[in-house]
């Protein structure tokens, strides 16, 4: 049989204050090296579109790890489910931390990415 294959595709940060903002995976950092900037405050969702190819994939969740300052403060781990294979899957979640890492039950990691996001008092700009 064959071994599953998720393919990250893209981030979306998703409010109601601005336009979608799409970031293609990897990332592309500013020239402050920062991957995208943040309203302080602000109220949004992430999106984030898969697919799934060659076999199913069980268990497919995914960690982020928040540091500051070179502290870690934070780890989550969210579970996304089972997955058939499919094309443009997508997955809404409500918190405010951006995934770094997807794998599946048996320990494979589809991605593992560090980044590095900007806290502005206002929206930037859109370019």
């Amino acid at each position: 049989s064959l071994n599953p294959d998720v393919h990250i595709l893209d981030l979306t940060i998703v409010t109601p204050d601005r336009p979608n903002l799409i970031l293609p995976i990897p990332f592309v950092p500013d020239a402050k090296g920062y991957a995208f900037a943040l309203k302080d405050g602000s109220r949004y969702r992430l999106k984030f579109s898969f697919v799934v190819s060659s076999n199913i994939v069980s268990g497919l969740r995914y960690t982020n790890t928040v540091w500051k300052t070179g502290v870690r403060v934070e780890t989550t781990k969210v579970m996304l489910g089972t997955f058939s294979l499919k094309r443009n899957l997508t997955h809404m979640n409500w918190k405010k931390k951006p995934p770094h890492q997807f794998v599946d039950d048996d320990g494979k990691c589809y991605l593992d990415m560090s980044y590095y996001f900007e806290i502005r008092k206002d929206w930037p700009s859109p370019s």
